[in-house]
């Protein structure tokens, strides 16, 4: 071939500093997002450390306290078939600046807020924000990283976010000291705000917005197998619902199990664990406090590590489902059976770690949803898998409420042993649930 003529190119070759540039910029991406959801966990959780402080500023009871920790659950849950439609219709970087915006607005209200009621439009609000972070965070793992990246991603990302729920313990209690509740919503507010401009400024939809290779280009370069999926790709969303919805196990074991699952963590660590300890063994806020801490402590274990022995060791996100359930049902039935005579606190604090720890393994569930669907509708069918949990975590600690008015041990044990009944449920729902590996088992039988 003369040297004047150009040289024949493999079309796969992708320039290498925009493939480094690729693989760099996601991590700012993924960065400045996880820091929006530190603040979703925060808020989730805080009510369990606050409670007294809310009575003592709107002049509620137990069920007030009830219904304020609550009504974050309610929008949250009303949200999530939004968040997922909005993210894969706006893309991730409009929908979170948007709804970070929502969520600081919120915070400013609770932190000015004169009366129960508008401290309630707050929580609404606070809650219609943050449920529309981690949906977008999704759909950015799907679109900028790898498949065997997504469920240790997903860890991360949830042991970002118990470090938020760390935050909303011990360290809640001093900031609560030294700014009072209201000084403390009202700096969320102000910062939440900063966090949604570096949003907006840092995040992008899509490789190709800023002219970089998609995530798979670089497989296909680096496999030498073609390109199965497009991550630019769309779908009409009556379709997608559609999809998802009509998947029958596909779907909808998961979503029972996540229902029952995570609304039992969050009766326990995010609203009755800390009236528990103080009403059965009189202990102080500061000391449960710290024992609220142990279950973000041990999420903070559990999510990343799920992850790993999902992606890297067990290569199976059924399994890792399985283990972590059936361990976390056994802690129930630990905490329903020593209610009121393990007055240990060495003891308590292992109990609430173990909760932690094994309640973290539910982060694999959404790599298990996300390849069973396409990646095109990962938004949609990831939110409506997020509808059940956030249901969950509305309806069961609204039913705590009204199952511990009086704050007994009796009280208290019956609440566990519901818990400890509806985690048996969960636990058939996980055995019952497919992941993508079972159905490619299937075809290749048939085939």
């Amino acid at each position: 071939i003369p040297k004047s003529l150009p040289r024949w190119r493999n079309p796969m070759t992708i320039d290498p500093e925009k493939r480094k540039k690729m693989l760099s910029y996601r991590w700012a991406i993924f960065g400045i997002m996880a820091v929006a959801y530190f603040f979703v966990y925060f808020h989730r959780t805080s009510t369990a450390v606050l409670a007294p402080d809310i009575q003592s500023a709107f002049g509620v009871g137990a069920a007030g306290v009830a219904l304020l920790g609550s009504m974050y659950f309610y929008a949250y849950t009303v949200m999530q078939l939004p968040s997922g439609i909005l993210t894969d219709k706006w893309g991730p970087r409009r929908t979170v600046t948007i709804f970070v915006i929502l969520a600081a607005i919120g915070s400013l209200i609770m932190g000015m807020a004169p009366s129960f009621e508008i401290a309630l439009v707050g929580r609404v609000l606070i809650g219609i924000g943050v449920a529309v972070i981690y949906i977008p965070i999704m759909k950015v793992l799907a679109i900028w990283f790898r498949k065997y990246e997504f469920a240790s991603l997903s860890g991360t990302l949830l042991l970002v976010g118990n470090v938020g729920a760390l935050a909303a313990t011990t360290p809640l209690v001093l900031m609560t000291e030294a700014l009072g509740m209201k000084g403390v919503f009202t700096a969320l507010g102000v910062i939440t705000l900063i966090i949604a401009a570096m949003c907006w400024i840092i995040v992008r939809d899509h490789p190709k917005d800023m002219g970089l290779p998609a995530i798979e280009e670089i497989i296909s370069e680096e496999t030498g197998e073609p390109i199965k999926e497009s991550t630019s790709a769309k779908m009409p969303m009556t379709e997608a619902l559609k999809i998802t919805f009509g998947s029958g196990r596909k779907f909808w074991p998961l979503a029972i199990w996540f229902f029952f699952m995570y609304g039992s963590i969050m009766v326990y660590q995010g609203l009755q664990a800390g009236p528990f300890y103080g009403a059965v063994y009189g202990w102080g806020k500061t000391d449960y406090s710290i024992l609220l801490m142990a279950v973000a402590i041990g999420m903070i274990f559990g999510c990343p590590l799920a992850g790993i022995i999902s992606d890297k060791i067990l290569k199976s996100r059924k399994k890792v489902l399985i283990v972590g359930t059936l361990a976390y049902t056994l802690i129930w039935a630990v905490i329903w059976l020593t209610a009121g005579s393990l007055g240990n606190y060495a003891g308590q604090f292992a109990i609430n770690f173990a909760f932690g720890f094994f309640g973290g393994f539910f982060v694999v569930s959404y790599a298990q949803i996300k390849e069973l669907f396409p990646i095109y509708i990962a938004g949609t069918s990831t939110a409506a898998l997020n509808l059940f949990p956030f249901a969950g975590g509305a309806i069961l600690q609204l039913l705590s409420g009204y199952m511990v008015v009086d704050k007994t041990l009796a009280q208290f044990q019956n609440l566990w042993l519901l818990m400890f009944v509806l985690m048996v449920i969960a636990s058939i729902a996980a055995l019952m649930s497919l992941e993508a590996r079972d159905i490619e088992r299937r075809e290749a039988k048939k085939g």
